[in-house]
């Protein structure tokens, strides 16, 4: 039987695994990276050709932090919606959260989510599973079932664990397991019925606001929880420049615990609340510009470890409500890498190296998976990538059932061209390869 073989001519190599960003190909043979370097590589007969006109080829992105909505929310998304928006964003590999209607807390629940990620076969889909049963905050789950079943962490993101004690218990068997404990870092008690950050804009707005304390007290409890227990602690979307502390410090004193902020926190700020768009409401809210630039100085110096979305569909009836009334959250899988890039690359500090690293590699070994590597031998996870093209994301375009995209006909500058799993495409830009190679 014929082998499938696949060689990316003319092509930036950006590999932060084996730090290299230099111009070379990628040849796959049989859905594996057989070579992966500079110069033109190898000759090869009988294989797809790919010219792709100077353009960047990176690994196969992860986002750690996506809710997929299905079972049970379908009209917000369906994994095979949600798959294909990742696809498009970039990304080979997403990590699911346990917030749907039933709650993702049996090890059923776990392989329905699989089986219908690979039934779409344009992403591959890690579920989680959720802390305590029906994500009520008071009865454990069956954590060795739900890890047999694949799930590759615990949290129950959506909504925090208030009581201390069960939260402890959940981190021992986490770490007896061998799987990450994921905090929604919130106190109930401090921003029940806010609906955006506590400040100058929420009294100008007019509406109840969620205070930093929220955020930063849930981060402290659970990273003490963290210590007694030996468990390794990842934080969810960290918004403010105290929660960052609080990871730095945990960090020096040598305790697994890791973090990620997301791209809407790095763009936006709460003055961009004026406009009582819903599009800009979301949990943990929007910051001050004081707490963005300590996010990017942390993305910088390695506190925070990643970026993921916190893609959050919604319909757009429950969004066009009155932004007090609307749900939280935004959705960004497929703007997520043209946001980043050109708020931290093209108007910001960092390297575009630095910045797949936050987005491919990292947050894959957060959750104990490869990825993030076109080393010859690993699976040819890549996406194509124009670092130049400028474009505005239009809802019309949108691959999600969701259209709460805060950047929307905003001009971002990077596009995702395509996407490909083990050598095979998932996702293509219609015409924009052939215009690359022609470019």
């Amino acid at each position: 039987m014929s082998s499938k073989k696949i060689l990316v001519e003319n092509v930036r190599i950006v590999d932060p695994a084996r730090q290299l960003d230099a111009r070379g190909h990628l040849l796959a043979v049989d859905g594996r990276i057989d070579s992966c370097g500079e110069g033109a590589g190898p000759k090869v007969a009988d294989c797809e050709r790919i010219d792709a006109g100077g353009r960047v080829l990176a690994p196969g992105l992860w986002d750690i932090h996506v809710h997929l909505r299905e079972p049970g929310q379908e009209d917000k998304e369906t994994i095979a919606t949600g798959c294909a928006a990742a696809a498009a964003g970039g990304f080979t590999d997403v990590v699911s959260m346990p917030n749907t209607k039933p709650p993702i807390d049996t090890a059923g629940a776990v392989e329905l989510v699989r089986a219908r990620a690979a039934a779409s076969g344009l992403c591959r889909v890690h579920p989680t599973g959720a802390i305590t049963r029906g994500l009520q905050g008071s009865e454990m789950c069956e954590y060795g079932d739900m890890v047999d079943a694949g799930a590759i962490a615990f949290t129950d993101d959506g909504r925090p664990v208030m009581d201390g004690g069960l939260m402890r218990r959940a981190m021992e068997f986490s770490k007896v397991l061998n799987v990450p404990m994921i905090t929604h870092a919130e106190d109930l008690n401090l921003s029940r019925g806010g609906a955006m950050h506590e400040g100058e804009w929420s009294t100008r707005l007019g509406l109840p606001g969620i205070p930093y304390a929220a955020e930063v007290t849930a981060i402290a409890r659970d990273i003490e929880l963290a210590r007694l227990s030996g468990a390794r602690l990842h934080v969810a979307h960290i918004s403010c420049a105290a929660g960052v502390e609080l990871l730095r410090a945990a960090k020096a004193q040598g305790l697994a615990v890791t973090g990620e902020t997301a791209p809407h926190f790095l763009d936006f700020t709460h003055e961009d609340c004026a406009g009582y768009d819903s599009s800009f409401k979301m949990n943990p809210p929007l910051r001050r510009k004081e707490d963005q630039d300590a996010l990017v100085a942390a993305l910088l110096d390695g506190t925070i470890d990643c970026i993921a979305t916190d893609h959050a569909p919604h319909t757009k009836t429950e969004k066009d409500q009155p932004f007090g009334e609307a749900p939280f959250g935004v959705i960004g899988l497929e703007t997520s890498f043209a946001a980043t890039h050109s708020r931290l690359v093209v108007n910001g500090p960092l390297k575009l190296l630095q910045l797949i690293e936050l987005m491919s590699t990292r947050p894959a070994a957060i959750v104990g998976k490869e990825g993030g590597s076109l080393a010859p031998g690993r699976p040819a996870d890549f996406t194509l990538i124009d670092v130049e093209h400028k474009w505005m994301p239009r809802d019309v375009d949108l691959r999600s059932k969701g259209r709460n995209c805060p950047w929307l006909g905003i001009e971002l500058t990077g596009r995702v061209l395509a996407t490909y799993i083990e050598g095979r495409p998932t996702f293509r830009l219609r015409g924009e390869l052939e215009r690359a190679a022609a470019g």
